[in-house]
């Protein structure tokens, strides 16, 4: 090549640091905020006919305040509302763990719950991820349901229209070693033969729920935790040792494992790093319908 070529090893060595600049900036400031609401119908075999058409919005992995800004929740809380569901799911990690300062996350956690009162749908349950289970179960636990976000931990809640009735019930993050399908799911479900609908905020404890007694009578599980990759290559699928634990292969969408359909949302904040590439921040909303 000619010495007068603008391609000299210089210019491409700046052309890499201008191109990997720009790419941070993209991530970081443009791309973290692009907000997407994916729209996906659930059919459900024994769905009663009062339910048919029921939209849930759900939500994850908020991870407040350390890189999701009140700015970003609250915009992300409006688009909520404006989906008009008639019961919002959260599944997990309000805020993100310090490793430096306990008291901080908990300080979030009210924070996080005092926002979260703009959701306006009455019907409103969340579970704990493993970032509010290590930052202090009781702790996170009443600084969401203080503000109006009842926890669901190995509990369940009925939903009732008219004489028909599905049930919502939530685990207890895999962090202590309590979570407990059985005591989520009790006999007086199981008995009704109604769809239970089931949070949990680790996706791959899937396969173990499956090997539960309790599994058979869970229709949808909805899950987090694996930000669905959130930096990830084009056309590249996600590297699974940069993946959480539990997150590894269950990373996003629909699944059908044998009679359990489980749901991955890719959350909203992030962890690690505050960039997302080709992962957008995601709302879903699932709307039932009978099989």
């Amino acid at each position: 090549m000619a010495d007068g070529s603008w391609l000299t090893r210089r210019n491409f060595l700046k052309m890499g640091l201008a191109t990997t600049a720009g790419l941070a900036l993209y991530s970081g400031e443009i791309a973290r905020h692009e907000l997407e609401v994916l729209n996906v119908t659930i059919k459900l075999q024994n769905l009663p006919e009062a339910f048919h058409g029921f939209r849930i919005v759900q939500i994850s992995d908020l991870h407040f305040h350390e890189f999701t800004e009140e700015f970003f929740l609250r915009r992300v809380l409006r688009r909520v509302n404006k989906l008009r569901p008639d019961a919002v799911l959260m599944t997990g990690d309000y805020i993100s763990t310090s490793h430096t300062n306990h008291v901080y996350p908990i300080e979030q956690a009210y924070i996080c719950g005092d926002i979260l009162r703009m959701v306006e749908c009455p019907l409103k349950y969340g579970v704990l991820g493993n970032h509010d289970s290590n930052a202090g179960e009781e702790q996170v636990t009443r600084a969401m349901s203080s503000q109006g976000l009842p926890i669901l931990l190995n509990e369940n809640v009925p939903i009732e229209r008219g004489n028909s009735r599905i049930w919502i019930a939530g685990l207890r993050d895999m962090a202590d070693g309590r979570t407990d399908p059985e005591a989520a799911i009790p006999q007086k479900i199981r008995s009704a033969k109604e769809p239970v609908i089931l949070m949990m905020h680790q996706p791959d404890y899937a396969d173990r729920l499956l090997r539960t007694p309790a599994s058979q009578y869970v229709s949808l599980m909805l899950s987090g935790h694996s930000h669905g990759g959130q930096v990830r290559m084009p056309f590249v699928p996600p590297i699974k040792s940069l993946l959480p634990p539990e997150g590894r292969k269950y990373v996003e969408g629909l699944f059908q494992l044998n009679n359990l359909q489980l749901y991955v949302n890719r959350g909203i904040g992030t962890t690690g790093v505050p960039f997302r590439l080709n992962c957008p921040p995601e709302i879903t909303l699932l709307k039932l319908e009978r099989a």
